[in-house]
């Protein structure tokens, strides 16, 4: 039987992931099982947030979208999509920007999350959400804040203040 190739995706117990749309989960353990007469390996995954656990074939990691926690460049990089407020929001219905957003969240990319956040708040100074919106937005949010406390190792509440700090300044 061939060996499994190694790939870049591969996590270590312990390591802090990304699953796009649930947030940061920590590897619990790594598990070789025999499924239908052949070895697979699997990541068992506990999500920080919710405490789901998701059990993921390696072999499916890349089609997921799971990866490892963003670099404090790129998050300097998220931040640089934040301050930016030269931007137009799509004035088309609100659900076909709730899909466009949606679509952005399940991407798992914190560039992608940074543009609805960014874009949500954008709207947000030119008109009251719908409930709709803001639980996008809250979202959106959970996802970053929780992701950007890990990656500059500090609490969420210091980068949820970060990120209103930024969104006043540009308020007023």
């Amino acid at each position: 039987m061939a060996k499994a190739k190694k790939t870049t995706y591969e996590f270590s117990e312990g390591d802090k992931v990304v699953y796009p749309a649930h947030g940061v989960a920590v590897v619990d353990s790594i598990e070789v099982k025999n499924v239908a007469g052949s070895e697979h390996t699997f990541y068992h995954l506990s999500v920080l947030e919710t405490g789901m656990k998701i059990m993921i074939p390696l072999s499916r990691v890349e089609t997921v979208g799971l990866r490892k926690v963003v670099d404090s460049k790129t998050v300097d990089k998220v931040y640089d999509i934040l301050r930016d407020r030269n931007v137009t929001v799509d004035t088309q219905t609100w659900n076909r920007r709730h899909r466009e957003y949606t679509q952005k969240i399940k991407t798992g990319s914190v560039y992608e999350i940074a543009k609805v956040i960014r874009d949500l708040s954008v709207l947000k100074g030119d008109k009251e959400l719908s409930f709709g919106e803001r639980k996008m937005l809250d979202t959106a949010q959970g996802l970053l804040v929780k992701e950007i406390s890990i990656a500059k190792s500090r609490t969420e509440d210091a980068v949820l203040s970060e990120l209103n700090e930024l969104f006043d300044c540009h308020a007023a």
